[in-house]
Order: C-alpha cells, then structure tokens, then sequence
C-alpha cells in the first residue's frame, strides 16, 4: 500500500513569529541587508544572503518584500519615519531655510550609522545608471517629506519640482557627508550651507527659501555648534 506523503506544516507568517532580540521578521531584514550593503556592491547582494542573515526562510522574505530594490525602498521609508519622528523641536518660529536646515541635518544624523552601507551604495549608482535613476526617485519621495517637516509645500508639479531640486541638493551633500570624520561635522553643514543658499538656481526649488538672506543660513553652523557647546555646559553643572 502507498504511503501518502506527509506534507510540511505551513510555515506560521513573519508577524506570528517570535522576533530575535526583541526585533521583527521587517528590522532584521533591514538590519542584514544594510550590513550585507556595507561589505558588497548593492548587485551582488543576493536574496538568500538576506534571508539566512535575518534568519528567515525565503518564503518568510517573500512575504514581506519581492527584491532587493524594495528592501532599500523599506529601509529608506524607515529613515524617513524616524527624522519625522523627531519632530521640529523649536524650530516652528525659525524661517524656512533655518527649518530646512535643521531637518536635513537630522536625516544625517539618522543616517550616521549607515555610512559604510551609503558609501557602497553610492559608489554602485555611479556604475548603474538604473540604480542611479531608482535612488532619484526614492530621493526625491523622501524629500517630499523633508520639505513637509519643514512645513514648505511639496504639493502638485511645484512641489515635484522642489522635491527634486532638494534630491539632487542632498546627493551632494551626502559626498561630503561621507568623507567627513569630524564629530562637529563642520564640513558638512558648510557644504549643506553652500547647497541650500545655491538652492535657488536648482529647477524648482524653494521659492520661500530662495527669499531668504543668504547670511541667515550661514549663521546656522555656528548656532549648531553653540547649542551643543550649551548643552554640554549644563551637563557638567548638573
């Protein structure tokens, strides 16, 4: 008599799972393909490689993302979220290039521990024009929410164009960013204070910021550098 063929139990979907280290099936995979991404070029990460990094099984991966370009579109998303998150602090009576400014520098600050990951990232652009061509547009959707926390409209073709302009404004930026190994990122908010006061002449870009004194903006890496200076001021008195 022929034995019927016992089929495997069907696997229990990543939400039901118990997370590793208090993380979910989403954050390890993130985690693993920021890390495979700072080891190798972003074409020769593998979906296998992601999945037994994480700890999931491909069918688990599956579930949650198709390729490896919606993966880094997750994990840019995820970036997004947490400079939203933070909030414009005291910054709401400040002019729009001043909150401009301070969103920016926050989106470097979420990206800090990403640096070797962006620095493979960039290096793959420059080799596939497509990769480049899918970062632009990922770029400039995230941009669209940094002009909104820095309440300046990003809405219709005005605010495509000005999302744009500002995904190109950043790029450049980030080259900077990334060679720069000052705490104080002295280079960086010169090269972002350069950018945004160039701003006006990108297609599109602000016309609120444009209208703003070139000298207000220059005043910001200064202030950045005292408010810390203050802070670690009280530190010690407390």
């Amino acid at each position: 008599m022929a034995r019927t063929p016992k089929r495997p139990a069907a696997p229990r979907p990543p939400a039901a799972r118990a997370s590793n280290n208090g993380k979910s099936a989403r954050e390890r995979v993130l985690e693993a393909f920021m890390g495979l991404l700072a080891e190798k070029p972003f074409e020769e990460v593998g979906l296998a490689e992601v999945a037994g990094r994480a700890g999931l099984s491909l069918a688990e991966l599956r579930d949650l993302f198709g390729s490896t370009l919606e993966i880094l579109a997750a994990q840019m998303k995820e970036i997004d979220r947490q400079v939203l998150a933070a909030g414009n602090g005291d910054m709401a009576d400040e002019p729009p290039r001043e909150r401009l400014f301070d969103v920016l520098m926050r989106r470097l600050d979420v990206l800090a521990p990403h640096k070797p990951a962006l620095r493979s990232l960039m290096r793959s652009a420059r080799r596939n024009p497509g990769l480049a061509l899918a970062l632009n547009r990922l770029g400039m959707r995230s941009q669209r929410w940094m002009l909104t926390a820095a309440d300046i409209s990003a809405t219709g073709p005005k605010g495509a164009l000005r999302a744009q302009g500002l995904a190109l404004l950043f790029a450049t930026v980030l080259r900077t960013w990334l060679d720069d190994e000052d705490p104080g990122l002295a280079r960086t908010m010169s090269a972002l204070d350069r950018a945004l006061a160039r701003g006006q002449r990108l297609v599109g870009l602000m016309e609120e910021v444009s209208r703003i004194p070139a000298c207000i903006c220059r005043l910001r890496p200064r202030r950045r550098r005292r408010r810390d200076a203050d802070e670690d001021e009280d530190t010690v008195a407390a």
